[in-house]
């Protein structure tokens, strides 16, 4: 699952870190997982959690062990219709075409 579309304009590592956050739900993930997910070296996840925590679009727990969740605005509803602009965008395109 993706994070919902409106948050989809940030920068790609942020995006990319959403939607391992959003994959993950209620369990989280550890730096070291989302590293691990993401293709991008520790300092721009570093860096790009640090923006998400500061437009208050992640959680961060630090019990045990420190682990990240996405916040519960950026979790698309599953019973919402699949409504991807791309998509249609697409299509159109092709339609257009003729393909």
């Amino acid at each position: 699952m993706a994070a919902k579309p409106e948050y989809r304009d940030r920068p790609d590592v942020e995006v990319a870190l959403l939607d391992a956050l959003v994959d993950r739900g209620d369990e989280g993930m550890t730096v070291l997982e989302l590293r691990a997910a993401v293709d991008a070296d520790i300092d721009a996840v570093e860096e790009a959690l640090s923006a998400l925590k500061e437009d208050s679009l992640i959680t961060v727990e630090s019990e045990e062990r420190v682990r990240v969740y996405a916040h519960d605005r950026v979790v698309p509803d599953p019973d919402a219709p699949d409504d991807d602009p791309s998509e249609s965008l697409v299509d159109a395109i092709r339609d257009r075409l003729g393909l």
